[in-house]
């Protein structure tokens, strides 16, 4: 029988505590397609988020009135992805100059926002959107609102992971220019 002193010295490592950042940037099976891609991201949940009626379907986002915008939830491995690169991602998927759409799709529930956890994603959401307001790559600023996290509901399930289950789908965010 082995003494405790002989057994192999197995360290376990430590939990990897996974960071949650949300954005909204139209419409959520694009960006969710998107943001699944990037190395580090963990998961990701379609949704809505900062509106105003308690669990909105679908439907009733759609029609403008919940204050609802359309959403994705990421967990990443801040190990692997820092929540700056993260941000410079969604500065690139979207336009964030238009106000209220995103290509075809029209409505508050397609606004730019970017929900923050944490002051300190506060602030580098703030410094992110100024560089981006800098850059000249749109003539307009962003009208991207900065604002914080709250509650979030997870959209109906054939909602998520959409194009992956779909994939004779497509959305605008995906089409070559």
């Amino acid at each position: 029988m082995n003494s405790p002193s002989s057994l192999p010295n197995k360290k376990q490592a430590p939990a990897v505590e996974l960071e949650a950042a949300t954005f909204a940037a139209g419409c959520f099976w694009g960006v969710e397609h998107i943001l699944k891609q990037i190395r580090g991201v963990v998961e990701t949940t379609v949704g809505y988020t900062g509106g105003h009626t308690n669990n909105p379907s679908y439907e009733e986002v759609c029609t403008g009135t919940t204050g609802y915008a359309e959403a994705v939830r990421v967990k990443y491995d801040p190990r692997e992805l820092t929540y700056t690169e993260l941000l410079g991602y969604f500065w690139r998927l979207h336009d964030p100059t238009q106000l209220n759409r995103q290509g075809p799709d029209i409505g508050t529930q397609y606004r730019s926002v970017i929900f923050y956890h944490s002051e300190e994603q506060r602030q580098a959401a703030e410094e992110s959107k100024a560089k981006f307001d800098r850059s000249g790559v749109f003539e307009k600023k962003a009208v991207t609102e900065i604002r914080p996290a709250a509650p979030f509901c997870n959209a109906e399930e054939y909602h998520q992971d959409y194009l992956a289950k779909h994939p004779e789908r497509s959305c605008h965010m995906l089409r070559p220019a």
